[in-house]
């Protein structure tokens, strides 16, 4: 067991300039041992913290934190700094593991000074801290940290064009340069790194001199001692410079450093061997299965044209599957506005376009799905990952805000499937089709199989799977499931049958079933998986306002929620079998 001889002398950075260089190096791989230590147990980002060890015990030798500022980009390498400035035991204790985002908090510490999750923000956070500094007269320095394909992000190369321009003072930009994004980087500015790189760093297609920056290159980003030399050469600089440090993503692990698409994140792990230690059971998942429909669906149709902004993954297209797909596969890197904007150039031309990434990133790009497709109504299928509740639950990436955001667009048809048959139909019929942009919701929850109705062609047009009385059950989505299981509580508990409607769509309302339902019940239930504010159960709730029909929407609060218990969640906002039973009571008998 470690015993952390240099980590748990280190209570603040003031402690890490005490050591001497021999003593950082061993404190590298003290850190190292705390990351396989967390990781191993619980998992996280891996490739990133792993390859910017030594980076972060040179920044905090040489700068003075938290006068001296640092913004990390994305935040997913931060876990050294974390180490470093006071935070250790959320990686030596596993008593403490959940005690330690996995991103930059301000709430944790005063050295972290924003709570990010995306990617491309660091230059333009920077530059803001700069501008700030210099109008209240002060010199401390300002390090923007990014890398893991960052670069390719609108907002960074924003940053960069006004760093290059607008800041006549101290603003250093650390470039992580590990060759490498989550899969593979695409763009024509790693074509100027990789000359960059080759050239020692001097290369005339330099990206950074273009846009009126100061530059400086070093080859050993993994060398302390390099590094400790090359920040103290721009510590208190008069002007924006970018540092372009080249590193190695999973530096050592030879089994991350060798397949480091795979070890960008992980799962709790065997150190051993590399294989995880849980398992989220056999059997089919939506994955897997939107990997093959795409495979088949590229041999059948030669229109098809699949775009994803660095998040091959979030659909499981592995390296080979993406080179199978040869030219009908885009990866346009981290840059959602490119990816759905040039989709609908691609609608336009006759192609049948699908941009497939996480909903949580889709957000950046609620310009491009408003106005480059939906205003020119053209048939981009966007196809999002991670929309549920239960699946990514830290702040920064929370899927639940989807539908208020994406329901509510013209044009824009966003379908929420509920079992395997309905998901694939939905696609099929969704890249077909020539009339509308469609945003399809991936199922969150185990794969369901149901007999459903498979037609989409008339809009919002919904399903009643069993009719009933008195209460109606319309259950969105992921929470169809949820739905079936409060109607046989109903059934079971009060003794009569309500009418459980699926209705694939939630972007819009279907009025005459809605109307039909006032003849026999009193009571109108919509379960969603997303914020209540904005979203699918208060369009039905609007309808039936001027009506003697009781409605009650469940679904979430808006509010950031951040690492939390889905299942307490749910109970929290009241929304367990139980309380919808005991509020249906209440309601019928007022």
């Amino acid at each position: 067991m470690n015993n952390y001889r240099y980590i748990k002398t280190i209570n603040g950075p003031e402690d890490v300039k005490k050591l001497s260089l021999d003593q950082l190096n061993d404190l590298s791989h003290e850190i190292r041992e705390a990351l396989f230590n967390r990781l191993t147990k619980i998992g996280g980002h891996f490739g990133p913290n792993f390859g910017m060890v030594e980076a972060e015990i040179a920044l905090h030798y040489v700068f003075s934190s938290p006068k001296d500022k640092f913004v990390f980009d994305v935040s997913h390498q931060s876990y050294p700094h974390k180490i470093l400035t006071g935070r250790r035991n959320g990686y030596i204790d596993e008593a403490h593991f959940q005690e330690d985002s996995g991103y930059t908090n301000p709430d944790e510490s005063e050295h972290d000074f924003f709570n990010v999750g995306h990617t491309s923000t660091s230059i333009s956070l920077a530059t803001g801290l700069a501008k700030a500094r210099d109008l209240k007269g002060d010199h401390e320095n300002i390090i923007a940290i990014i890398g893991d394909g960052s670069l390719s992000g609108g907002e960074a190369l924003e940053g960069l064009n006004v760093a290059g321009s607008e800041i006549q003072s101290n603003l250093i930009i650390v470039v992580n340069d590990n060759e490498q994004s989550i899969a593979e980087v695409h763009g024509g500015l790693y074509k100027s790194l990789k000359d960059l790189r080759e050239s020692q760093g001097t290369s005339a297609n330099n990206l950074f001199k273009a846009f009126g920056l100061d530059y400086i290159y070093e080859e050993r980003g993994n060398d302390i001692a390099a590094l400790i030399t090359l920040f103290k050469k721009v510590k208190d600089i008069d002007h924006p410079i970018v540092v372009h440090i080249h590193t190695v993503k999973g530096k050592g692990y030879k089994i991350a450093e060798d397949n480091k698409e795979a070890w960008h994140w992980c799962l709790p792990f065997d150190r051993s061997t590399g294989k995880p230690t849980i398992s989220f059971g056999e059997g089919e998942d939506y994955t897997s299965m939107t990997t093959d429909y795409i495979l088949d669906k590229a041999q059948r149709d030669p229109d098809f044209l699949v775009i994803t902004p660095a998040m091959p993954g979030s659909v499981g297209l592995s390296p080979d599957q993406r080179e199978r797909l040869g030219k009908q596969y885009v990866d346009v890197g981290i840059a959602e506005e490119q990816a759905v904007a040039m989709a609908s150039g691609a609608a336009k031309r006759g192609a049948k376009p699908l941009v497939v990434t996480n909903t949580t990133f889709i957000q950046r790009a609620y310009d491009q799905i408003s106005h480059d497709v939906c205003i020119n109504n053209n048939p981009v299928t966007i196809l999002l990952n991670f929309t549920s509740f239960d699946g990514l639950t830290d702040v920064t990436h929370l899927g639940i805000f989807g539908l208020a955001a994406y329901a509510n667009v013209p044009n824009l048809v966003v379908l929420a499937p509920t079992c395997k048959e309905e998901y694939l139909a939905m696609l099929e019929w969704s890249l077909d089709q020539q009339d509308h942009p469609v945003m399809i919701l991936i199922p969150g929850d185990e794969v369901h199989h149901r007999q459903t109705n498979l037609n989409f062609s008339q809009i919002n047009t919904f399903q009643v799977e069993e009719a009933g009385e008195k209460v109606a059950i319309i259950a969105l989505g992921d929470f169809y499931a949820r739905g079936e299981a409060l109607s046989q509580a109903i059934k079971k508990t009060y003794g009569f049958t309500p009418t459980l409607i699926n209705p694939r769509f939630a972007s819009g309302i279907d009025e005459d079933l809605l109307t039909s339902l006032k003849s026999n019940h009193q009571l109108v239930i919509t379960l969603e998986d997303g914020i209540l504010s904005g979203g699918f159960g208060e369009k039905v709730a609007s309808f039936y306002g001027p009506t003697d029909m009781k409605v009650k929407n469940y679904g979430l609060a808006k509010s950031f929620y951040d690492r939390y218990d889905p299942e307490a969640l749910l109970k929290e906002v009241g929304m367990t079998t139980p309380q919808i039973l005991a509020d249906i009571q209440k309601i019928l008998r007022s």
